[in-house]
Parts: C-alpha cells; sequence; structure tokens
C-alpha cells in the first residue's frame, strides 16, 4: 500500500468523521452510528474503497481503542461514585446480565434450538459494547446519576457477561459428553488474570503518574500505560477491557496527588474511537443476515425483551423507579466485538455449533451496533433533566 494513499484515507476519514459529528447533532443520530455506516459503505460491504486490510487494521485499532474506553470506564468508578451508587451499580449490572442469559436461552430453547446454541447464545446475549455506551455519554453531554450509573454499570458488566459464558461453556461441555472444567478454568483466568494485570500495572501508575507535569499525566505517559496494558493483556491472553477497567479503577482511586489523570486519554481517544467504528462498520458481513432465518430474529427480540426485563426488575431491586429501570435496560442495548470474540471461542470448543452460533451473533450484532447507540442516545435524552453541557463533542 502506498504511504500518500494511507495517509490521504485516514485525513478522509478524520474530517468526515468530524462532518458526520456535526450532522449527527444537527438529526439527533449518534455519531457511532453513522461511522460504522460510513464504514460499511466505503468497505468492502459497498464499494470497497478503503486502502486498508480491515482485519489487520482492526487487530491494532480494536485493542487500543477499546483499553482507552476501558480505561477512561474504569476512572468513572470513583470512591465517591461507588459510595453514592455502588449498591445500585452491582444489583443493575448482575440483574440486566442474569435475565438477559435466562430469557434468550430460555426463549431459544422453547422455539426447538439445541440446548446447547440456546445455552451458548444466552451468554453471548450479556455483552455489552463498552466504546458506543461510553461516546454516546461524551457526546450527549449529559450529567447526574443516570449517567454516573450507566456509566459504572458498563464499566464491570462485560465481567459478568464473561463469567456467564464460561460457566455455560462448562456446562455445555458437560452435556456433550466432554470435560468443561478447561473451559471454566480458562475463563477464570482471562477474568481474574486481566484484573491481576491491571492491578499491576496501575498501581505503579498511580504513583509514578503526574510527577513530570504536576496534577495530571503526560501525554507519553498516558500513551505508554495503555499500550501496555492492551499489548500485555493480548500477550497473556487476558481480557484488554477488564484490564484496562481495572488499572483505571485503580489509579483514579489511588492518586491523589492527581488532579485530572484521565485528561490526556481523553484528549487523544476519539481519532482512535473514530477508525475503530469505521473499521467496525467495514468489517460487517451483511451476506451473514441472510441466512439466520427465525433463530437470528427470534435472538434479537429476546435479547431486546431480556434487557428491558433485566432493567425493569433491577430497578425495582435497586430502589429505581419503574421508568429508570426499563431506561437503563434500553441503554445497555448496543452490542459488538466482545460478543463475537465469545462466538469465536464457542465455535472454537464446539466446532459442530460454530457455524450457527457465529451467523446469529455477527447478524445480530450488525443489528445492534446500528440501533443500539439510538436507543442509549433516547434513554439518555429522557431520562436525564440535566442540558448538555457546552462543547461535548469530539476532542
Amino acid at each position: 500500500m502506498a504511504q500518500e494513499t494511507l495517509l490521504i484515507a485516514l485525513g478522509v476519514l478524520f474530517l468526515a468523521g468530524l462532518a458526520l459529528d456535526s450532522f449527527g447533532r444537527r438529526v439527533h443520530v449518534p455519531r457511532v452510528t453513522l461511522l460504522i455506516i460510513l464504514g460499511a459503505v466505503l468497505g468492502p460491504p459497498v464499494l470497497d474503497l478503503l486502502p486498508l486490510d480491515v482485519d489487520e487494521a482492526n487487530e491494532l485499532y480494536a485493542p487500543t481503542a477499546l483499553t482507552m474506553v476501558a480505561f477512561l470506564l474504569g476512572g468513572s468508578l470513583k470512591r465517591q461514585t461507588l459510595a453514592a451508587h455502588g449498591r445500585e451499580i452491582l444489583i443493575v449490572s448482575l440483574t440486566v446480565v442474569g435475565i438477559s442469559v435466562a430469557v434468550v436461552s430460555a426463549g431459544l430453547a422453547l422455539l426447538g434450538t439445541s440446548v446447547a446454541v440456546a445455552l451458548l447464545l444466552g451468554a453471548i446475549s450479556a455483552a455489552t459494547a463498552p466504546a458506543a455506551t461510553r461516546d454516546v455519554v461524551h457526546q450527549s453531554g449529559r450529567k447526574g446519576r443516570f449517567v454516573d450509573n450507566l456509566l459504572g454499570i458498563v464499566a464491570i458488566d462485560d465481567a459478568w457477561g464473561l463469567l456467564a459464558f464460561s460457566v455455560m461453556l462448562t456446562l455445555v461441555g458437560v452435556l456433550s459428553g466432554g470435560d468443561g472444567s478447561a473451559a471454566l478454568l480458562h475463563g477464570l483466568w482471562e477474568i481474574g488474570g486481566a484484573i491481576g494485570l491491571g492491578l499491576a500495572i496501575g498501581l505503579p501508575a498511580a504513583f509514578l503518574t503526574g510527577r513530570l507535569k504536576p496534577g495530571e499525566p503526560t501525554l507519553i505517559e498516558a500513551l505508554g500505560i495503555v499500550f501496555l496494558c492492551a499489548g500485555m493483556a493480548l500477550w497473556l491472553d487476558l481480557s484488554f477491557l477488564l484490564a484496562g477497567m481495572t488499572c483505571g479503577a485503580t489509579v483514579v482511586n489511588l492518586a491523589r496527588h492527581h488532579e485530572q489523570p484521565f485528561h490526556e486519554i481523553e484528549r487523544i481517544e476519539w481519532p482512535f474511537l473514530l477508525l475503530f467504528f469505521v473499521m467496525a462498520g467495514a468489517s460487517l458481513e451483511v451476506a451473514h443476515l441472510s441466512g439466520v432465518g427465525l433463530i437470528g430474529v427470534a435472538y434479537v427480540v429476546l435479547r431486546f425483551s431480556g434487557r428491558i426485563l433485566g432493567g425493569w426488575l433491577a430497578g425495582k431491586l435497586a430502589g429505581l423507579t419503574a421508568r429508570e429501570g426499563r431506561l437503563t435496560g434500553m441503554a445497555l442495548m448496543p452490542q459488538a466485538g466482545v460478543a463475537i470474540g465469545m462466538a469465536l471461542v464457542a465455535a472454537e470448543q464446539f466446532p459442530q455449533l460454530g457455524e450457527t452460533i457465529l451467523a446469529i451473533t455477527i447478524s445480530s450484532t450488525i443489528v445492534f451496533e446500528l440501533i443500539g447507540p439510538l436507543m442509549t442516545q433516547y434513554a439518555i435524552t429522557h431520562a436525564v433533566a440535566d442540558p448538555p453541557a457546552q462543547g461535548a463533542g469530539p476532542d
């Protein structure tokens, strides 16, 4: 690939992203959805004009962008926030995950899907899209308890989702007559190891960063932490989302000398996220939509129902209003790369089920990537009375 072609393409994408951000504000459409559509139009699904290898680009942009997002989401788990909303965040995240898994698994089984496929798809339904959710919140500029809870929930619910997925892999392995312990051990390693890695990087970072420029880490320090966290997680086969979240939570709670520990990350995350969302759109395989049939449609409907029901029940348990609960479930509708990662693991463990699981997961991800951010925006707008902050937008 010619260097000039790549540079021109990046320049066009950045400027197009800026234009779409402005357009999205005028028509009240999340820029996440618009960028995914842009990637699909310019990429292989439609025009195939991008001078980039989509798979290779995703291998770099996705872990980097998502680790940045996870780091910032970890920063939302401040001691004060947890003291004020920790009970709500824990109850809602666990309940929404549990209800989603139960509704999708039971619904698909009742429709005649094999128990193994139903259980695995139920676990996959628990996955969310932290990048899309946080970006919609950031773009809205809204503040308040609902937004604080939402950021806290999306920071930790993938941990519960991964745990549920590991349990389901083990259960399906036992039902299939195999040994499910290896799958469970791998899941525990992915979660426990990621938390350990986040602490191993976050503890020294909390005390060493922010010394050269008093009050906040420098850009080099911020990038160094993110790249190290993402690279080590990939090398050790751990969840870079959980590692980044743990690292961010550690820094924000222990770095007492920091006034703005995440300021530099917030300034540079948008270019990475822009490329991530465009590449996500370019990698969509629309052909999967035509081959999923009733099961794929049922999965989308059941996941939607599970999120709303889970939010409503979680709201009652956590002392929220019924309306807040339902809107919380709606705000957690986006689903993206984590779900596909789970599907790939399931396909590797159970090759005979792989084609069905991958087709349904990929096709439903297309749907939830496009409509999920719209639902998150609707929920935030109707749940938060505070006006948008001035200047909210791309950094």
